[in-house]
């Protein structure tokens, strides 16, 4: 885990300088413009984690906090890529997401390793709200496919913004069955029982904060909850019916 996260995070050092190159140079006005220099936020954050798989203690690390672009490049917390050609009030994205789902196992089960998700997307910040879209494919182990789509809006209150999420993800009955599934060999060696995971459409409601600190610094506050499908609630492997994350975080606002 931590080797796949450290070379996503050499790729975002690494990224910005290529997307300074592709980036255009002219002084429109137009709000797709993409600029060659940062703009957005980074700093540090507190990442908790309250899984409900085998390892079912909440879990947190201290690790960057990144939510800005840089010409075509761009990075929103777990997920980053480039942004390629123009689409709606956004553009088509390659995008790739670190994701910590892999867990350890003992006792006649095994490990699962963290997926690689990566595939296409696309951000668009409409006069009605935020629209998030991407499609990942698992170039890990699971071999399986990850979709999402959330809605945010943005409220306003006095010093503060506020950003209430709805959205959904699918996952398909391989990228389940992965991590949530146990195989014959698996339930005869540990005494779990046999289960097979199918597909899964999960709802996600979730609620982002801003608070300025000063000119340049915020306070970034993040927390998401998913309702997990049956499909891997049922799973012996699971012990909640939900999956959250929270993030505290301290981040530079670059304009």
């Amino acid at each position: 885990m931590k080797t796949i996260f450290a070379a996503l995070t050499l790729a975002c050092c690494a990224l910005p300088a290529l997307a300074q190159q592709a980036a255009p140079t002219d002084s429109s006005n137009d709000p797709l413009q993409l600029h060659d220099r940062i703009t957005g936020d980074l700093g540090v954050g507190m990442y908790r984690l309250d899984r409900n798989g085998l390892n079912r203690h909440a879990r947190n690390d201290v690790l960057p906090y990144a939510y800005f672009d840089y010409g075509r490049f761009f990075a929103r917390v777990d997920t980053f890529g480039i942004k390629t050609a123009r689409l709606g009030y956004g553009y088509l994205e390659l995008a790739g997401r670190v994701n910590f789902e892999g867990f350890d196992a003992d006792h006649g089960l095994h490990r699962r390793s963290d997926p690689i998700p990566l595939g296409l997307g696309t951000y668009q910040e409409t006069p009605f709200g935020a629209f998030f879209l991407n499609v990942f494919r698992d170039f890990n182990k699971s071999h399986g496919t990850l979709a999402e789509a959330i809605y945010a809006a943005q409220i306003d209150a006095g010093p503060m913004s506020f950003y209430p999420e709805v959205g959904v993800e699918h996952r398909s009955g391989s990228y389940n069955d992965y991590f949530f599934g146990v195989s014959a060999s698996e339930s005869a060696a540990s005494g779990v029982r046999q289960y097979r995971a199918g597909a899964s459409t999960s709802p996600i409601l979730g609620l982002a904060a801003e608070l300025p600190l000063s000119a340049d610094w915020h306070l970034n506050l993040h927390w998401r909850r998913k309702w997990l499908d049956h499909s891997v609630s049922d799973s012996p492997l699971i012990h909640r019916h939900t999956d959250d994350t929270a993030i505290i975080a301290l981040s530079y606002h670059f304009k």
